[in-house]
């Protein structure tokens, strides 16, 4: 079942933004979208953020259609974001608390559960995570966005 069939989160969830809200996201001037692409098909997408100035980056959203998931591509598309971005210092994310399987996927790859909660409605909480980074030798400059 669709998540926004699920959760009922209408005001919320990506699936169901406003065209306004959606070209203002693919405008912002401290961000971008990448198509997420498994054997030239596209099935998803990821928005990186960023905080001027500083080295710290925030996923969202990220979304793998209902078919192709469970398949690894998330985990890949976020060690390549995380690789061609290696000046990052810290990355942010939130997801819905009861999809067990994202919680597993960020916690596994290192994002630390901030304890900040966000109740959207009876159905939906979103979860918050962190991930500080390493030094990290290889990859792009994060100033080659």
């Amino acid at each position: 079942m669709p998540l926004l069939e699920k959760y009922k989160d209408y005001d919320t969830n990506p699936a169901n933004e406003k065209v306004d809200r959606l070209i203002l996201r693919l405008n912002n001037p401290n961000g971008v979208f990448y198509k997420i692409m498994f054997n030239k098909q596209l099935v998803g997408a990821i928005n990186i953020l960023w905080r001027e100035g500083t080295e710290e980056y925030k996923i969202s959203p990220m979304f793998i259609l209902p078919e192709y998931q469970g398949m690894g591509i998330a985990q890949e598309t976020i060690k390549i974001i995380e690789d061609y971005y290696c000046k990052a210092k810290s990355w942010e994310l939130a997801t819905i608390k009861e999809e067990e399987r994202n919680c597993h996927l960020y916690e596994k790859m290192g994002y630390i559960n901030t304890g900040e909660l966000r109740k959207l409605n009876e159905n939906t909480t979103l979860i918050f995570y962190k991930k500080l980074m390493e030094e990290q030798a290889v990859g792009h400059k994060s100033e080659e966005r």
